[in-house]
């Protein structure tokens, strides 16, 4: 038993500590994918007041959890970090219990749009992250550190620096990681189709039937006779069929004609500046956007731009922008899901996704010139291939880590005995 007690405590850790760093590290690629997500909850609790808290709390969430889950897995400062995560714990569990019973928002956002899993999933997930908790804190004063307390601080420190320069650079820059439906490549019309067979929705439905002044609740295969008026039906979801990656883009133009299928249909250069939210829309690349408009346009692509905004908002915008392009409607979730920034850049040629920017990445017009389609190709390959470089730097790393730790542990009691 006293050899297998560290080596389970070294489990927990590891288990917590991969966990909340993985959660912590793929919220950080999307940080206003979170606080969408804390805009949901808060409105689905009767908090829409505290919905500009939103991105603050989606920031501190993924500092919180990446460094403590560093903390937690190389052992420093355990006995803060211990405790900071059974706490973190105790109060997530029973909120995420009361979530799945309720299931006020269909997907708990825990991974953010890199693993989605059930609001059940979620609560099972964490009764296992609270049993290893409650074990690393029962032996906390066990797991002295070798290094010096400023030397544990200082490493702390610099995950907590890694992980808010991410964070920023993710909140400005287009994510190095897409793990949404619209992410460049996809074909959007392939992300539109139901597979055959797929499961569709199941609802339950009762009806409502009056006769001599009382109502009654029948179920379909109860129905009344022809002496009862009928009065209402209501139909509730009881199991949530297949549901298409992409199932709400449309596009409508100001006359009311849906665009959709042009778009996808077409083997033009398409290129669609998003902007889900005029008054709340960055306005400071405005002449260069409208010359880059001027420029495709003279090209013969075509340029829209694409918002959920009021038809007051629209007629302001344009007073100010003189935007030389056409406005069209679309969803405001969606717009949101394409591209974070407000506005933000997306180039579709033949229904497929080739090119997609945040505000402060959008090209110079240089890069639009000449064979865009390859240019798109070579900026999304170079793009790839510095961040996986670094990823696979980083993940030896980190896999060498959890080496040297396990070995250290395991040489210590063989020592021992």
């Amino acid at each position: 038993m006293n050899r297998l007690k560290p080596t389970i405590l070294l489990v927990c850790r590891i288990i917590i500590g991969v966990t909340f760093i993985f959660s912590g590290f793929v919220k950080a690629v999307d940080p206003l994918g979170s606080t969408y997500k804390f805009i949901d909850y808060f409105n689905a609790f009767g908090m829409g007041w505290a919905n500009g808290l939103a991105f603050a709390l989606s920031v501190l969430q993924d500092l919180i959890e990446f460094t403590l889950g560093v903390m937690v897995l190389f052992n420093l400062k355990i006995r803060f970090s211990a405790t900071f995560v059974l706490a973190f714990m105790a109060f997530y569990t029973p909120l995420t219990l009361y979530i799945a019973i309720a299931n006020p928002v269909h997907d708990c956002g825990c991974f953010g749009d890199a693993l989605v899993i059930t609001n059940w999933q979620t609560f099972f997930k964490n009764l296992v992250l609270l049993a290893a908790a409650v074990a690393v804190f029962a032996s906390r004063k066990q797991l002295d550190s070798k290094l010096k307390p400023m030397e544990q601080w200082a490493l702390t420190g610099v995950a907590a620096a890694a992980i808010l320069i991410f964070c920023g650079y993710s909140y400005r820059h287009t994510q190095v990681l897409d793990f949404r439906p619209y992410n460049v490549g996809t074909s959007i019309r392939a992300k539109m189709e139901r597979p055959a067979g797929a499961p569709a929705d199941v609802y339950e439905s009762t009806f409502i039937y009056e006769k001599d002044g009382e109502r009654k609740t029948f179920q379909i295969s109860n129905l009344p006779d022809s002496t009862w008026t009928f009065v209402d039906a209501r139909h509730t979801l009881v199991q949530k069929g297949y549901e298409p990656p992409i199932h709400d883009f449309s596009i409508v133009n100001p006359d009311g004609e849906d665009l959709t299928e042009d778009l996808l249909a077409s083997d033009n250069y398409n290129f669609l500046l998003i902007a889900y939210n005029l008054d709340k829309s960055d306005l400071s690349r405005t002449d260069s956007l409208n010359r880059l408009a001027d420029f495709c346009l003279a090209q013969g692509y075509t340029f829209r731009m694409l918002t959920a905004s009021t038809d007051e908002a629209i007629v302001s915008f344009r007073e100010v922008a003189e935007p030389p392009y056409e406005i069209c409607i679309c969803d405001e979730t969606t717009l949101k899901t394409i591209v974070r920034s407000n506005p933000g850049l997306m180039v579709v040629k033949d229904g497929v996704i080739i090119g997609k920017w945040n505000l402060a990445d959008i090209p110079p017009m240089k890069f639009f010139e000449g064979n865009l389609l390859a240019k798109c190709i070579d900026y999304q390959v170079t793009k790839q291939r510095t961040f996986y470089s670094w990823l696979l730097i980083l993940s030896l790393a980190f896999i060498a880590s959890i080496y040297l730790l396990a070995r250290k542990r395991f040489g210590n009691e063989n020592k021992c005995n």
